[in-house]
C-alpha cells in the first residue's frame, strides 16, 4: 500500500508579507491560515505577560530567510 506523497513544505520568513520581521506572515503561510490571526495571537501574547515579545525574537533569530526560488 503507497502513501500519497505530501508536498514538501519549509517554514521560512515572509518577504510579501511582513509588518516588522515577517515572522507571522510565515507563519501563516506555512499553516494557510490568515496573517491577521496569527498577528493578533502574537499580540494577546505580548500583553499577557511579555512571552510573546521573546518568542517573536526568537522566532526571528531561528526561522530562516527564503532561499532563490528553485526555476
Amino acid at each position: 500500500m503507497t502513501t500519497p506523497e505530501r508536498p514538501y513544505r519549509r517554514l521560512t520568513l515572509s518577504t510579501s508579507d511582513k509588518m516588522i520581521g515577517g515572522v507571522c506572515g510565515g507563519i501563516a503561510a506555512y499553516f494557510n491560515v490568515d496573517p491577521t490571526l496569527i498577528r493578533l495571537i502574537a499580540v494577546v501574547l505580548a500583553l499577557l505577560g511579555g512571552g510573546g515579545v521573546l518568542a517573536y525574537l526568537l522566532a526571528w533569530i531561528v526561522i530562516p530567510k527564503p532561499g532563490p526560488a528553485a526555476s
